[in-house]
């Protein structure tokens, strides 16, 4: 099983501040409490990465809350490993990994994105941006087709 990199756990944690600031400014409301507990214990530690089977379950149930609000695979619609490429040019997964994303778990597809986006050679970082940005536009909101100039 995959660990959980910090970087994920900061942004859990800015999720859950946004989702549920603080009552008085000082106190932390529970799931951004038990994320911030890991955050700590990797800095003290100098570990990157948290396991993910012994994480608290408050700790894991927040994380997972906001892995839920990101999106699910890097796919762009554009795989190269159906005609016979090792990686896909399109999203940067292997082609085990585009074969075996359904059963992976959260914390090993967020590693197969972190792999990914440091290495940002795939399309999807670069010639296929604006289709990567689609599938993050919010739900029931259109693309204009406009000119900007008109928009």
């Amino acid at each position: 099983m995959a660990g959980i990199h910090i970087t994920d756990i900061e942004s859990a944690i800015n999720y859950w501040r946004a989702k549920s600031p603080s009552p008085d400014g000082v106190s932390l409301p529970g799931p951004t409490r038990a994320l911030a507990e890991i955050y700590a214990l990797l800095v003290y530690y100098r570990e990157m990465e948290a396991d993910e089977r012994s994480m608290p379950r408050a700790a894991h149930e927040a994380w997972l809350d906001w892995y839920a609000s990101t999106p699910d695979t890097p796919c762009i619609a554009i795989c190269s490993t159906s005609q016979g490429d090792e990686t896909c040019k399109g999203c940067g997964r292997s082609f085990s990994e585009v074969q075996l994303w359904p059963q992976m778990s959260p914390a090993e597809k967020r590693a197969t994105w972190r792999r990914i986006t440091l290495d940002g050679s795939a399309w999807r970082f670069n010639k296929y941006a604006e289709r990567a940005a689609e599938g993050a536009r919010p739900a029931g909101t259109a693309q204009s087709t406009a000119p900007s100039h008109l928009s």
